[in-house]
């Protein structure tokens, strides 16, 4: 059996201003305005992130007035630490069984 991870989630959230703005999102929702006070980036440099972050199903969005608020899709983060623990599973499973290729 074949353990994949989602390689293109562990990309996206690899970047350390889009782990900072989900661990931020973890906490609470949060609009833009108060992102860019919590990191320090600039507004054009966090909304390209967030568009990433969005894009990659990772966060959902919420109008309010002028403002866009953020929220964290804990499902996406929940099933990527899923895969992970597939993986140590089938690695401990292998380790157990002394699991091991021939050399020719």
């Amino acid at each position: 059996m074949m353990t994949s991870v989602d390689t293109e989630l562990i990309r996206v959230l690899a970047d350390p201003l889009r782990l900072q703005i989900v661990t931020l999102l973890a906490r609470e929702t949060l609009c833009t305005t108060h992102l860019v006070e919590e990191t320090g980036a600039r507004q054009t440099n966090l909304s390209n992130h967030l568009r990433v972050l969005r894009d990659a199903g990772v966060v959902d969005t919420e109008p309010c007035g002028r403002f866009t608020y953020y929220r964290l899709r804990p499902e996406v983060i929940a099933s990527l630490a899923g895969q992970f623990s597939e993986l140590a599973a089938t690695a401990r499973a292998t380790a157990e069984s002394d699991t091991k290729r021939s050399c020719p």
